[in-house]
């Protein structure tokens, strides 16, 4: 039996002792009047605390202990930090004193009550004048976690990352601070937070391969949604002039530090804008949640600074292609962009139109020099199916994407409204499907029966919560601000 087995063994025993002299080790509910934090915060400035005058009720993880004789120190953990307890044996008597010092594990969750006090060192300290076992932990915490320094460990056992690691939940406190600053935001703007369908008939609103399930009562297939834009834009044909949605979206692709299968999308729609009106809404909720929650719209990202404040540049695809590789694509034949494209390395076989070729350029040699907050506006038609046309150049569609530190951090368009034009860019991407295209997408005949019925011009914008969450806690993967995110299975033991 190796040590780990052995001292879960212990653990169980101790389990069926506690149950023999009828103590219940996982008790119903435990009323906490305080936390660590709480306690830190308001005795912070106070050396001198009478004797007795503070009573405490804390309720958390049992972190350390050490026993010097007839006194215990010990460490409470909770969600908001730890606090130093004092078990003496004068204060509890023998029996009580060997309960807390035998049955007691590191990992156990305790409830206790006690006064307040600071030790000889200046440590704010519990006196505990009771204590109750509320959860007896059987699986013995790692003695040298420090942070694990296997990180597949650490996304595979999320919890015990939180427990030990007080800077992965850091970024989880912000990632939710984040959610909330935008979603106060647009509700302040009249936004109205809806919800769309997961599972859906015909999948659209990107270019991605989906995930296939299949409803037994209907025996119809379903598919995870790779977006929910077109349910969005849906409800602006049925006058909901503005909405939004956090939106857990699927996609079947691979995984790398910029990508999970699972992952958050946050889509608004706004009726009478157009992408410039995007634009403007896009850097203000940006640059408001990096103030909200980390005070300041200057922030670093791995060691570079970059300054979220508006206004941000903007730059058409075709004069960022001109300013980062000089060469002007406009004035080039096909020919001479794929021998420069192969030049640079980049696979032109696959690509079945110029505009794709362009696109490619700017997504491989462009994105990776944008570190500052970048619009690149102005994409070709072919790879932008579901946005109105340039406004004065029928080869471009009216729309950006945004890039912070070489990341592509949202999307937009102003919102193709036009049943019959959207018609022939579905069919157009059906034959691009017949020619192996696998994330082509599909035609969907509700959402062109929404349209013929009519909808305002429109403004869409889609941002990823993750990236974006990466961004403002300085997160090297994606994987890092995702609480579970899809792994490899385990090997058997």
């Amino acid at each position: 039996m190796d040590d780990a087995n052995a001292l879960m063994q212990q653990r169980l025993e101790k389990l069926e002792q506690l149950r023999e002299i009828g103590t219940d080790p996982y008790v119903y509910r435990y009323p906490v009047e305080h936390n660590a934090a709480e306690l830190h915060a308001r005795f912070e400035d106070v050396t001198d605390i009478p004797e007795d005058t503070h009573r405490v009720c804390v309720a958390g993880r049992l972190m350390t202990r050490r026993s010097m004789g007839k006194i215990i120190f010990a460490h409470l953990q909770d969600e908001t930090g730890r606090i130093q307890l004092y078990i003496s044996r004068q204060e509890f008597g023998k029996e009580t004193f060997d309960t807390f010092r035998k049955v007691l594990d590191i990992g156990d969750i305790i409830g206790v009550r006690g006064v307040l006090f600071r030790t000889r060192t200046g440590e704010l300290t519990i006196r505990v004048t009771q204590f109750e076992l509320l959860s007896k932990a059987l699986r013995p915490l790692p003695e040298k976690w420090h942070g694990l320094r296997d990180i597949e460990t650490r996304y595979r056992q999320r919890y015990v990352d939180l427990i030990f690691n007080p800077e992965a939940k850091l970024v989880f406190i912000r990632r939710s601070h984040i959610i909330q600053s935008i979603r106060n935001a647009l509700n302040s703007r009249g936004f109205l937070e809806v919800e769309t369908p997961i599972l859906q008939p015909v999948y659209g609103g990107a270019n991605a391969r989906p995930f296939i399930t299949h409803h037994n009562a209907l025996n119809v297939d379903l598919y995870l949604r790779i977006a929910d834009e077109l349910y969005l834009k849906r409800l602006i044909v049925g006058g909901m002039d503005r909405v939004y949605e956090f939106a857990k979206d699927f996609r079947n692709e691979g995984i790398d530090r910029n990508h999970n299968p699972e992952f958050t999308l946050l889509e608004m729609y706004q009726a009478y804008a157009d992408y410039e009106d995007m634009m403007i809404l896009a850097e203000s909720l940006v640059s408001q949640a990096a103030q909200d929650v980390l005070g300041s719209m200057q922030i670093t990202y791995q060691g570079e600074e970059i300054d979220l404040t508006p206004p941000w540049t903007r730059l058409t695809m075709i004069d960022a292609i001109q300013k980062y590789l000089g060469i002007d694509v406009e004035n080039m034949s096909d020919d001479e962009l794929e021998a420069f494209a192969r030049t640079k390395n980049i696979e032109v076989d696959g690509l079945v139109s110029r505009g794709k070729l362009v696109a490619e350029l700017a997504d491989e040699l462009v994105e990776p020099q944008l570190v500052q907050p970048t619009f690149i506006m102005d994409y070709p038609v072919e790879v932008s199916p579901l946005a109105k046309k340039k406004r004065g150049n029928p080869n471009l569609v009216e729309r950006f994407e945004i890039f912070i530190a070489r990341m592509e951090i949202g999307n937009a368009f102003s919102e193709l409204n036009d049943p019959v034009d959207q018609r022939q860019r579905f069919l157009e991407q059906a034959k691009e499907r017949e020619a192996g295209d696998t994330e082509a997408q599909m035609l969907d005949e509700d959402y062109l029966r929404a349209l013929e019925y009519g909808m305002p011009p429109t403004g869409g914008l889609g941002i990823g919560i993750d990236r974006l969450t990466m961004l403002l806690t300085d997160s090297t993967s994606i994987r890092d601000v995702i609480l579970f995110p899809q792994m490899r299975p385990e090997k058997s033991s």
